[in-house]
Order: structure tokens, then sequence, then C-alpha cells
């Protein structure tokens, strides 16, 4: 597809600047028009119309295949959401009939496994609503939402122990960001608390402050953790990508962030609510 739109567009380009050129020399020299202002409205002119049409050109397939995308995205959703469910209501019915603590195991990591795909379903459906420019703000309680999304954490990392302080506080925002905003933070303060068991989340007044007791950063590494890619570690699982969204996502929604760290004593992340 984008093959033959470059090429379109090339032939496209190539004959407006022949045409351009054929014009301004029949002004020129055959019809022999003298008025510059005139030969100046006609070239601007035409240089409009071949911009119209260019751009056409280009923007229009472009707009196609996202609008495809969008749908099959829409459709993938709906389809989705189906089998989410049956396999969730089932693998509940299934633990309260039975006793035995191997199934019942495999029934809560089935459950888990669940979860994430459910979160991976929300996320979806929140990526195709940003992209079609929706209001996602909302009033929602923090503090149950940090509780939720512990909630979920602990059951990829059983061996954490999450030590909250949390505050009833009210906020209008983007509730699905700021729960992926939530994950990343934490899921960072895990990965680099290899020598740690600990997480302390706090909330209070306007300020939510999640601290590991990990690794830690010196002065340097803090100004490149929100860089694209960048990893303090290289032998980490990841892409480097966490913080950088997680930025992006403070700057957009008026959350001012900020991190308190030094090397072996672990990392506080603070995100004041304005």
């Amino acid at each position: 597809m984008f093959r033959n739109l470059r090429i379109n567009i090339f032939i496209y380009y190539f004959a407006t600047v022949t045409t351009f050129l054929g014009v301004l020399h029949f002004l020129l020299t055959v019809l022999q028009v003298q008025n510059i202002y005139l030969i100046a409205v006609v070239m601007l002119c035409f240089v409009a119309l071949s911009g119209v049409f260019i751009s056409k050109l280009a923007i229009d397939p472009l707009h196609e295949y996202v609008k495809n995308l969008q749908n099959l995205s829409k459709e993938t959703l709906h389809e989705l959401n189906l089998p989410i469910s049956t396999i969730m209501s089932n693998s509940q019915m299934l633990s309260k009939s039975l006793n035995d603590e191997k199934t019942q195991k495999r029934l809560k990591r089935i459950d888990t496994a669940c979860e994430m795909l459910k979160q991976r379903y929300d996320e979806l459906e929140y990526m195709i609503k940003m992209q079609s420019k929706q209001d996602l703000k909302e009033s929602f309680l923090l503090d149950e939402l940090i509780e939720q999304r512990v909630s979920f954490l602990k059951n990829i990392y059983p061996h954490i122990e999450f030590k909250l302080v949390l505050q009833e506080i009210k906020v209008f925002n983007d509730k699905i960001g700021l729960a992926k905003v939530i994950d990343n933070v934490i899921d960072n303060g895990v990965k680099y608390s290899q020598n740690s068991k600990t997480i302390d989340i706090r909330l209070n007044a306007d300020t939510l402050e999640i601290q590991d007791y990990g690794l830690g950063m010196d002065e340097v590494e803090l100004l490149k953790i929100f860089d694209n890619y960048y990893q303090a570690n290289d032998n980490m699982q990841g892409f480097g990508i966490g913080l950088s969204m997680v930025k992006r996502f403070c700057d957009t929604n008026n959350i001012n962030l900020s991190f308190k760290s030094s090397p072996n004593s672990g990392t506080t992340v603070l995100l004041k609510f304005k």
C-alpha cells in the first residue's frame, strides 16, 4: 500500500512541477504577459490547487487505513469480551465446587491470567477512545484505585510485601491511564529491588508516594530516566519505555511527577495532583 502511495505522490508531484514550469513558460514567452502581479496570482492559484490534490492523494489512503484498523480493533474487542467473561465465570464456579488444594491453585492461576487479559482488553479499549479524542476524565477515589491495582499486582508478585498508608482522596482524572501509571511505577520498583521485598505506598493530602528499597539511582541516571529505551540495568527485562509513558501521561493530565533516589538506598516516586 505505502509503496504504491509513494509512487503515486512522486508521479503527481513530478507532473505538477512540470506543468507549473510549462504554464510559466507559456505566460512569459507565448502570451508575453508583462504584468508580474497577474503571473503571481495565476501561479499561486495553480500551486494552491496542486497542494489540495497532493494532500488528498496522500491523506485519504492513510485515513482509510487508520479507519480500517480502528474498526478491526473494535470488532476484536467485541469478540474477546465474551470468551474472557466465560472463562472467568466458569473458573469461579469451579473454585466453589472443588476443594482440592492443587486444583484451587491452578484455578487461581487461571483467574490471574484472565485478569491480565481483561486488563489488556481495557487498555485496548482505552487506546481506541484516546484515538477518538473522547474525554476520559471522571471522578473517583484514588485510594480505592490504588488498592485495586495493588490487589492485582500481588498475584503477579506474591513475594513482595506492599505496605499501604492511604487517605481517602477523590480526584478528577483519567482513571484507566492513571492505573497504568501506578502499575508501571510499582513494576519498576519491584524490578529494581531484587534484594528487597517491600514496597511502601503512601497517599496523603494531594501526593501519592511509591517507595522501593532497591538499587536506587545517582543524579546522572535521574536525568536519563525519561528517555525512551533507557534502562539503568541492561540485564533487566522490558524495553525501557515505561517511565517515558508515565511522564507523558502526567504532563498531559496536570500531575507533577518527581523522583527522590540515591544509589543502594532505593527510589521514591512522587505524583502530586494539582
